[in-house]
């Protein structure tokens, strides 16, 4: 069996990394070289980069930033943010990316995730899902704005957003998991808008939802505030890893710690 991955996430705003509470309330959390040199001294098992304004800017992602901190990252990164066509995805991967995180762009342009995995390997190739819990009533209400667009059914579901979580689509997040997946992609980064910076623990829920539809790795994002959540999110989640930001950040706990807690909990770590 693979070992699970503990990833911290670097959130990157203006070449510094950021965290907020539900996408918004956003404050600074240092340099993100800084950070990643951190975080290979400490163990993490792969570090994600994300330019989480890119997008909602119509900006590239910041190249320079990126070279520097692939540099001190001696362990799989990834990158993501203001990635629009394959020539963005080939510019990361030269800057160090080892693999290219896609959300905006997938939406708007499928093609391009299926474009991208021929040309350079599934494993490359990362579909970032920033999903939100909405109910029936709430959908009805905001149906007017996008009735065209949405595949959200009756009940409760989760919708994806896009622009860094400013923007919804109508889509449901299960099923557009799986239509990435048949479309070439190699992982799924899942992220709980209702659950980000809340330290309320993963939304098991959302996330195995998706986990158990697909046969490609799934990170469960957004919610970690103790070590019963990673536990939590790798067993009755079904995800492949978990990923935490701010709570590595501002040391409230350690990689280490993690991996310590989840091995005497029988999981399989790498220490």
């Amino acid at each position: 069996m693979l070992a699970k991955r503990i990833i911290p996430c670097l959130d990157v705003d203006k070449g510094r990394v950021v965290k907020g509470i539900n996408f918004v309330n956003i404050r600074d959390a240092g340099d993100p070289v800084e950070a990643a040199f951190l975080y290979n001294k400490e163990g993490a098992d792969e570090l994600v980069f994300l330019d989480i304004t890119a997008s909602s800017d119509y900006r590239e992602t910041m190249v320079e930033v990126v070279k520097k901190t692939a540099e001190v990252a001696f362990m799989p990164l990834t990158v993501g943010g203001g990635v629009r066509n394959l020539s963005d995805i080939e510019r990361l991967l030269k800057a160090g990316a080892d693999r290219v995180s896609i959300n905006t762009a997938a939406v708007n342009r499928a093609k391009l995730v299926k474009d991208a995995s021929l040309r350079f390997g599934s494993q490359c190739i990362v579909v970032a899902i920033d999903a939100k819990r909405h109910k029936a009533e709430d959908r009805d209400q905001k149906a007017g704005a996008r009735k065209q667009n949405t595949d959200l059914d009756s009940g409760e579901r989760w919708e994806v957003y896009i622009h860094g979580g400013r923007t919804p689509t109508g889509i449901d997040a299960v099923s557009w998991a799986k239509k990435m997946e048949d479309y070439g992609c190699g992982e799924i980064l899942l992220t709980s808008m209702d659950r980000d910076g809340t330290k309320e623990g993963y939304d098991i829920e959302l996330t195995r939802a998706i986990a158990e539809g697909l046969n490609i790795p799934v990170i469960a994002s957004g919610g970690a505030g103790r070590m019963e959540h990673f536990y939590e999110a790798l067993t009755s989640g079904k995800a492949n890893s978990v990923l935490a930001a701010s709570l590595f950040h501002f040391r409230e706990m350690t990689i280490i710690e993690i991996k310590k807690y989840l091995s005497k909990k029988g999981v399989i770590v790498r220490l």
